[in-house]
């Protein structure tokens, strides 16, 4: 690689499968920023595993600038995997990114990149954007990596981000660092992007079958939906719940019938189902360990349900997804 000390390198470590969103909504800011500045201020190389053709989650092929091993003058380098994304030769190429890291290469990850990153032990005892997708998944495959729900983290040298939107944010954060918050916000009028979002915003989660997000809810919705987020594991009653928020059981319903159009336990049973649908799709574990990682006592009863939520068995519901898996075993839908 041709070095220029003046232009800051960022290197995008694609898998199989990647979502293509996450690498052009990277990558479009820095070129406008050097369009607009006028100079080669940001350089950019995608990188796979070896220099084979790499095909992302839309079915649209890569041919990367560099194998991992012919990487050099990185100021960063980002992972982009769907969660199923491995290292062909992990001891290899996880020592190649370690020797990167201790160079002074800033690591990271977008969206389901964090788990190739996990996998290496790379994330170990860091804290870690996570996609609410993915969220119950990767936290039960990597206890020790430190997740939060911000659409972007950075812990020492670990950078990571939740999505491709938060990719764009992450970009026009180091356009403003590099060339100043004139350029900054011109790059993002240029593409409409709204504003940018730093390290302490939160994630937009959909609500269960409703149109708002989970910060348009009132206040009393909003934290009895945390309290259940919290005890997915261990159920909480829905009188505990009311208690806690100052409302009774009635008050409560109602609330949550006026919010979402479910009441409370729909409501909270929906919520375990979709953390135990992630597990089904995204991780190896068995349908009895994911009915006890979401409250249920045996598999029996959580099988009934997700048929009555989503028409399939968690079983029925893993092959389909791999039915149209693309190459390397990389599940869909990737963001």
């Amino acid at each position: 690689m041709k070095y220029d000390e003046h232009k800051t390198e960022i290197g995008f470590l694609i898998f199989p499968g990647f979502p293509m969103a996450c690498l052009t909504s990277a990558i479009e800011p820095l070129r406008a920023a050097n369009e607009i500045a006028g100079k080669p201020a940001f350089g950019w190389k995608v990188i796979g595993e070896s220099r084979e053709r790499v095909v992302s989650s839309a079915q649209v092929g890569f041919e990367p600038d560099l194998a991992l091993s012919e990487t050099d003058h990185l100021a960063q380098l980002f992972f982009l995997s769907s969660p199923a994304g491995r290292f062909r030769n992990a001891q290899k190429s996880n020592a190649t990114v370690r020797l990167l890291a201790r160079h002074g290469v800033n690591i990271g990850a977008i969206s389901g990149g964090i788990f190739p990153l996990a996998r290496g032990g790379l994330l170990s005892g860091y804290k870690c954007s996570v996609h609410w997708c993915y969220e119950a998944a990767f936290k039960t495959a990597f206890p020790d990596v430190i997740a939060c729900e911000n659409v972007i983290t950075i812990d020492r040298q670990r950078i990571t981000v939740a999505g491709a939107t938060a990719a764009f944010d992450l970009m026009l954060r180091f356009i403003e660092e590099q060339l100043g918050t004139e350029i900054m916000t011109e790059v993002a009028c240029w593409f409409q992007h709204p504003f940018m979002r730093g390290d302490d915003v939160a994630q937009k989660i959909p609500t269960i079958r409703g149109s708002r997000t989970d910060d348009m809810l009132p206040d009393a919705v909003a934290r009895a939906i945390r309290l259940f987020a919290e005890h997915v594991e261990e159920p909480i009653q829905i009188a505990q719940v009311a208690d806690a928020v100052a409302l009774s059981t009635r008050q409560l319903d109602r609330a949550f019938q006026r919010a979402t159009g479910q009441s409370p336990l729909k409501y909270y049973r929906m919520l375990r189902l979709k953390k135990a649908r992630q597990m089904a799709l995204y991780s190896s574990d068995s349908v009895t360990d994911i009915a006890l990682s979401v409250g249920y006592a045996s598999s029996t009863p959580l099988v009934r349900h997700y048929v009555q939520a989503f028409g399939l068995t968690p079983q029925e519901d893993r092959r389909a997804i791999n039915g149209i898996r693309v190459k390397a075993n990389a599940p869909l839908p990737s963001v």
